[in-house]
């Protein structure tokens, strides 16, 4: 009987803990959504105007753009120590690679082929 309870009282302990576990994922999921949207939110304008100023032989063009698309924020840890953020839209075919941190844009013109 008294074995009956313990292994009760551990199972409920099991899964109360599981329940929160997941609770709390689900919450910092959620939060962490709601940063990236206000991030690529507060990005898009710029990303926008450089891409639109960058020098290119072609030449990218959202507002007047027939196909437009955001791709978003993206980045890639090179080393322990080092992240490098992008922001990518495509216009008409064309892409620019939008860095957020030193606010430069570079445009191509072949998405799949792109560096």
């Amino acid at each position: 009987m008294t074995l009956q309870r313990i292994l009760l009282g551990l199972l409920v302990l099991v899964i109360a803990g599981l329940a929160g576990s997941f609770y709390m994922n689900w919450k910092t999921l959620k939060r962490l959504r709601t940063v990236q949207a206000y991030v690529e939110g507060t990005v898009f304008a710029d990303a926008v105007a450089a891409c639109e100023r960058a020098r290119s032989s072609t030449p990218f063009k959202w507002n007047g753009g027939k196909q437009t698309a955001v791709i978003g924020l993206n980045s890639v840890k090179l080393n322990k120590d080092t992240v490098i953020a992008s922001y990518t839209l495509v216009a008409d075919s064309v892409y620019c690679d939008y860095d957020p941190t030193k606010k430069k844009a570079n445009v191509g013109s072949s998405f799949l082929e792109r560096e």
